[in-house]
């Protein structure tokens, strides 16, 4: 789906800071969405954590960094970080030109799939929440 010029799949779930998730087999690959990766302008730097460290949802394991912004990411879920996209270290800007697919970032095994029911999923969804997003972040820029 697109809304407002942002390019949001209707089959990725997302969680309030701007990251995707894909059910792929019994992994989960997780990457940075439309709306962040356009917000944060040009990605110069995605840090790569070692593989086999324990995520806890809502916990900061890594960080990015644009030309005007530093970031966090937190994990979407529980589970094990099994995969990192080594792309991303030589080539940051994969986010900006393909953020849901060669742009990915990384794989985990989570301690269970039901728990990607706790993100966003779904057209009314997934627009309510951006809509807000975008609302609010527009507000910021005139404060």
């Amino acid at each position: 789906m697109d809304i407002q010029g942002y390019h949001m799949p209707d089959e990725l779930y997302y969680e309030e800071n701007h990251f995707w998730v894909k059910a792929e087999g019994d992994l989960l690959v997780m990457g940075m969405d439309d709306f962040a990766q356009k917000m944060a302008g040009e990605i110069v730097y995605v840090q790569l954590p070692e593989e086999g460290k324990q995520l806890k949802v809502g916990k900061k394991f890594a960080k990015l960094e644009s030309g005007k912004w530093l970031g966090k990411v937190f994990a979407p879920i529980n589970g094990e970080l099994v995969a990192v996209n080594e792309a991303l270290e030589t080539n940051p800007g994969l986010i900006n030109d393909d953020c849901y697919g060669k742009g990915w970032m990384y794989k985990i095994k989570p301690e269970a799939m039901d728990d990607l029911q706790n993100l966003m999923h779904g057209q009314p969804a997934v627009e309510k929440w951006l809509l807000a997003e975008i609302e609010k972040y527009a507000k910021d820029a005139t404060d």
